[in-house]
């Protein structure tokens, strides 16, 4: 089995949530792009929640545009031995050292673990004594089949986070 590594964060001092996969499938990793594959519906669901078409911009545009609004990515699987592109063939993983990255991030308020591998392995990483909201939401890759509009309304709500308070 190939091991396959996850990409550096996207942050800045400016974020107050961060949006954390579990680790990059095949079509992201041959792009070198978070969320490449065409079906996968993390794009989507984020410009839901910045209210930008974040779709229709170049991949480095996009990036710049949730930096913008506050919001960062990452995984928290640093690397592991997978064949594929689906969390249940995760092997022999490594995690991404999530609680040193939090810590530097001064306006973070809340934490969104995109789909259930990545809220299992993440919350355990967190220091149990934070004060951050830790929401697991429903994937936004294309093996998770509830449909777009149902993750649309569990992923709103984190809309409330990147307010400038």
């Amino acid at each position: 089995m190939i091991r396959k590594a996850s990409f550096s964060p996207v942050i800045d001092e400016r974020t107050r949530l961060l949006l954390l996969g579990s680790l990059p499938g095949e079509a992201s990793l041959r792009a070198a792009r978070y969320y490449a594959h065409p079906q996968n519906q993390f794009w989507q669901l984020v410009s839901a929640i910045t209210g930008r078409d974040l779709v229709a911009l170049p991949y480095d545009d996009r990036l710049q545009a949730l930096l913008g609004a506050g919001i960062g990515l990452w995984d928290v699987v640093a690397d592991a031995a997978r064949s594929g592109s689906l969390d249940a063939a995760i092997r022999d993983h490594r995690t991404n050292d999530l609680a040193a990255l939090i810590a530097n991030l001064p306006e973070l308020r809340a934490i969104g673990f995109n789909g259930a591998t990545a809220a299992r392995i993440g919350r355990r990483l967190i220091p149990a004594t934070t004060k951050l909201a830790l929401i697991d939401l429903p994937s936004s890759s294309p093996a998770f089949t509830i449909g777009l509009a149902a993750k649309r309304v569990r992923w709103l709500p984190l809309k409330a986070f990147l307010d400038r308070r």
